[in-house]
């Protein structure tokens, strides 16, 4: 029986995870595989009723647990899932952008993976004064950017696609932080030949992103650049309503939906569940590999089937021009798994 831990959030959070449990009971229902769910707290609920937007208790649970769930958390997003990614040592944050029917991609053939390192660059916030100035620390290393590059060499040998990864940076300014992440992918590429191997400058990247979305596979790239990218790649793909994200170490794993806690359309049950209902899809196959459980990957398969299915239908929630509210969409999940 799989431990799962979930942060319920703010906003939109607590309707989403209703949604996935009641996908997550469903399956626990129709299949062998079987678990149980901790609901925490954790965001800006929590910062107001503890004090701490990530309470110790939350953060021990979470480590006892398997695996954890985090629905969308408000302003204090910042000091729940950098301070997590960097106790668990979640290193790489993946971001998939696929286009899905009835959305308003750009293209129907676009299929890519954002892998970006997540646990340095300008997000480590080491910022200070000097006299009038303000000074923000970039923090690359070798192992890290080596880390993350395997990874995403590892990412593009199990898809079937291009099997291509493009390494997004900024060396010809940033020539000894870039330079070193540009040499570390390019140190790892020389132990993958089968894959196709190639740089591109970050703005050159986010032209060719609406460009010709369909030239990527996987795109490799340091955190501040992934952060961007990542969220522009799922608008290109027609938003971020049916966009998943995993934060992934060697030991555990944390999965939740892109966007944030929408809080002008929380409490009406319109929200689309399916980013975060991706991002569990995510999730069994973290499970099926790192417990070598193909059911986990079967199930991951059939879920995302399903929400394929509906929205080819046009089944989609009010808040993405559909008819449907949170719940019925999640209905007619649970009802066709």
């Amino acid at each position: 029986m799989y431990k799962i831990s979930l942060i319920t959030g703010d906003g939109i959070g607590p309707e989403l995870s209703e949604s996935a449990i009641s996908v997550l009971n469903t399956i626990n229902d129709k299949t062998d595989v079987k678990f149980e769910i901790t609901k925490l707290l954790a965001g800006d609920i929590a910062l107001k009723e503890t004090g701490k937007a990530l309470p110790d208790e939350t953060l021990e649970a979470i480590k006892k647990s398997d695996v954890c769930l985090k629905a969308p958390v408000g302003e204090s997003a910042a000091d729940v899932i950098v301070v997590l990614r960097r106790l668990l040592d979640l290193y790489a944050n993946i971001r998939p952008a696929k286009s899905y029917p009835h959305m308003p991609a750009l293209r129907d053939d676009i299929d890519m993976v954002i892998v970006r390192e997540n646990t340095e660059d300008l997000y480590t916030g080491i910022e200070f004064s000097l006299g009038n100035a303000s000074v923000a620390l970039r923090i690359i290393s070798e192992a890290a950017s080596k880390r993350i590059a395997k990874y995403a060499f590892e990412t593009a040998k199990q898809r079937d696609s291009m099997r291509k990864v493009t390494c997004v940076h900024k060396s010809n300014v940033m020539r000894v932080t870039d330079g070193m992440f540009a040499k570390s992918c390019a140190d790892v590429a020389r132990e993958y030949p089968e894959i196709t191997f190639e740089n591109m400058y970050v703005d050159a990247c986010a032209m060719n992103l609406i460009r010709q979305p369909h030239q990527f596979d996987v795109v490799v790239t340091t955190n501040l650049f992934g952060d961007i990218l990542s969220d522009e790649s799922s608008q290109v793909v027609g938003g971020l309503g049916m966009a998943p994200a995993a934060n992934i170490g060697d030991k555990f794993a944390l999965f939740e939906p892109v966007h944030g806690a929408a809080f002008d359309i929380a409490g009406q049950n319109i929200a689309n569940p399916s980013s975060f209902l991706l991002s569990i899809k995510m999730m069994f196959d973290w499970l099926a590999t790192k417990h070598n459980d193909s059911k986990c990957f079967e199930i991951g398969e059939r879920l995302e089937s399903v929400i394929f299915d509906l929205v080819k239908d046009g089944i989609k929630t009010k808040d993405i021009g559909g008819d449907k509210t949170t719940t019925e969409f999640t209905k007619e999940i649970t009802d066709k798994f």
